[in-house]
């Protein structure tokens, strides 16, 4: 269901772009600078979770911004305490007096997340991008997204200031077996989508479904037949536990940063963690908040993660990122249910 892929090289800025493949929509993880994702990926995001507005983590806003002016679309946006002033003080620096004339609509729906609460307020282009309280509760939940296919988790890290890290996880993987479409005579088609988002949604047996059924060698076009959910799931449909992916990044190497990540982002069958220094440049990460590559390793390896892929190096290790996945890849002997990706 996932297509996952980090945006730029390792000692640029952050970002991770996750398709979702029978979905429209795509989910952003950090802004930093986007100038690599194409105007159609931009445009696909539907949801964007920012770790914190430290520049290489927000300057993409704005590049953001321009692509989806004039378009119909809707993104939510979510980042820690402060988010929402950040938002409104990009939007504040533009002048949105012919924003009116604008036949189509654009809309942020911008949630803060803090410890202690979070709020949401909405802002909409042709309304000058004004904004439109929405919502506050009283505390902050760690479930911030919950649709019928996936969640999205969220957790507060010290980086000397807030910062969130982020794990979403599909709630099942459907998948369709070929081989039993071809003994029933089905053709493979769009209404297998629809087939599967009515069984992520839990809708009865009873419920029809148009399925695409091929005539006679398949050579004379296709036909469909209405069939019930809960004869046709069973028979061509194998649902095994959903995949999850994770991402980490700016967090000092402390006792509490390390459950608090370990508890997001356990059983990851991918985890993006930074991993900005060698271990022997450890006092300048401290110093800087962040992670070594070895420290890194020993965080996938407690957390129970498959595959971890590093990322968010210092400049100075360009054309020596080898160095990192290597003492990344060393920490992890002590676990050897995880394995670095590269």
């Amino acid at each position: 269901m996932f297509l996952a892929h980090l945006i730029n090289e390792p000692c640029s800025d952050p970002g991770l772009y996750v398709k979702l493949k029978h979905r429209k929509d795509a989910f952003l993880f950090d802004l930093g600078d986007v100038s690599r994702l194409s105007p159609r990926q931009l445009l696909r995001l539907s949801h964007v979770f920012v770790s914190h507005t430290h520049m290489d983590h927000f300057i993409g806003f704005d590049h953001l911004l321009r692509v989806s002016l004039g378009r119909n679309g809707h993104i939510a946006l979510f980042g820690p305490q402060g988010f929402i002033k950040n938002v409104e003080g990009k939007l504040a620096a533009y002048t949105w007096n012919l924003v009116h004339n604008y036949r189509n609509d654009f809309t942020l729906r911008v949630t803060e997340l803090r410890e202690d609460s979070t709020e949401t307020r909405q802002y909409q282009c042709r309304k000058a991008f004004e904004p439109e309280p929405l919502s506050s509760s009283d505390a902050f939940e760690s479930l911030i997204v919950d649709r019928d296919d996936l969640t999205v988790k969220a957790a507060f890290l010290d980086h000397r200031v807030p910062c969130l890290a982020f794990a979403l996880k599909e709630k099942q993987h459907i998948n369709i077996m070929k081989n039993a479409l071809d003994e029933m005579g089905l053709a493979r088609g769009k209404w297998l989508r629809d087939l599967k988002e009515a069984i992520g949604k839990g809708l009865p047996d009873e419920t029809p479904i148009l399925a695409l059924t091929k005539e006679g060698d398949g050579e004379g076009g296709a036909r469909g037949e209405t069939i019930a959910l809960g004869d046709l799931a069973p028979r061509i449909v194998k649902i095994t536990p959903g995949r999850k992916i994770s991402y980490v990044t700016d967090a000092s190497y402390s006792e509490e940063n390390v459950r608090r990540i370990v508890a997001l982002a356990g059983g990851s069958d991918m985890l993006f963690i930074e991993a900005a220094f060698l271990e022997e440049d450890r006092d300048k990460a401290a110093e800087t908040c962040h992670l070594t590559a070895r420290q890194a390793g020993e965080i996938a390896g407690k957390a129970g993660a498959k595959i971890f892929r590093i990322f968010h190096m210092s400049p100075k290790y360009r054309g020596l990122e080898d160095l990192l996945f290597r003492e990344a890849l060393d920490s992890t002997r002590d676990f050897p249910g995880s394995g670095l990706y590269s």
